[in-house]
This record gives structure tokens, C-alpha cells and sequence, in this order.
């Protein structure tokens, strides 16, 4: 989405998954990302003023820090998300799932009313623009094999199994 005259501030955070750019609007955080940086918002959103956040950022910065060293404690963070109505039907199916658990991408598209929509409900949750908030890595394979992830498998494992020893703790 362009997000044409919007502001968008970023901050980036180091966690132990690596460095986390989180970018918001006015209205809340719009992305999420690992590995990114502001060459790679103003890319993303070519029509939006991209301005550093500095203290303002502060709360969105730890909420989402704290969402991935502890993701069994998911903070309510405001979301400012633009999608098509059923990639947004994914994205809140995706938040439904408690951590410590998976779904199939087969699952989601049931899940959506849209059963047959396997493969588009597998491009809506890779669409996902707010990593771990919008728990897009929660979607596995029916195979039960982990699939894709934008921000690289070993992060997507990383994240799934600190789901699973906090559920057992």
C-alpha cells in the first residue's frame, strides 16, 4: 500500500533473533521485520514521509521486543495493517493461534471459509507486513515441515520453539 502523505517512523531493536526494524503510523505499528532498514521502508512505501522515531517509538519498540523474548505474554500493541479483506480474514485467523501451536496452511483456508483457497492463504500469511505480532510463523506445511519464512527458517524455528517451552512452563 502506498500509504501516500502518512508518516511512518521506524526505530530498530536488537533481540535474540537479530536486529527488528518496527515502523508505525499515527494509527499504530504497519511493519515489522527482521533485517531491514529505512532504505527498505522507503522502498516499501515510496509515497509515505519516513521519519526516525526517537522517544516516541519507545513503547511500540519494547511491546514488540517483549512479544519476541516472550511470546506466550503477547502485549496488546495497536496495528495499523492494509491488506485486501482476505488477506486482513488471515492475518486476524493468524492471531487466533495460541502460542505453542501450528496450523497447516490447509487449516487457514478452512479456517477463513475459503477452504479451497489453500495457495492464496499461504500468500496472504507470507503478505504478513507485522512479523511475530501477526503470528505468521505459526503456519506449517501439512506434511509438518516448517515451509517458508520471509525472515529465514532458523528464525521461524527459533520463534516456534520459544512458544513451545513457554507453553510447558
Amino acid at each position: 500500500m502506498s500509504r501516500a502523505g502518512v508518516t511512518i517512523w521506524w526505530a530498530i531493536a536488537e533481540t535474540s533473533l537479530g536486529s527488528m526494524l518496527v515502523a508505525a503510523t499515527d494509527k499504530g505499528i504497519c511493519r515489522l521485520s527482521f533485517d531491514e532498514d529505512e532504505a527498505e521502508l522507503a522502498r516499501r512505501f515510496p509515497n509515505a514521509r519516513i521519519e526516525a522515531g526517537g522517544t516516541a517509538m519507545a513503547a511500540l519498540v519494547a511491546g514488540a521486543v517483549a512479544a519476541v523474548e516472550t511470546p506466550s505474554h503477547m502485549p496488546d500493541l495497536p496495528l495499523d495493517l492494509a491488506g485486501t479483506a482476505f488477506q486482513q480474514a488471515v492475518w486476524a485467523e493468524l492471531c487466533r493461534i495460541p502460542p505453542g501451536e501450528t496450523r497447516t496452511y490447509t487449516q487457514m483456508a478452512a479456517a477463513v471459509g475459503k477452504p479451497k483457497a489453500v495457495r492464496a492463504a499461504g500468500s496472504a500469511n507470507g503478505a504478513n507486513p507485522i512479523a511475530v505480532l501477526i503470528p505468521c510463523h505459526r503456519v506449517i506445511r501439512s506434511n509438518g515441515s516448517l515451509g517458508g519464512y520471509a525472515y529465514g527458517l532458523d528464525r521461524k524455528r527459533a520463534l516456534l520453539d520459544k512458544e513451545a517451552r513457554d507453553k510447558r512452563s
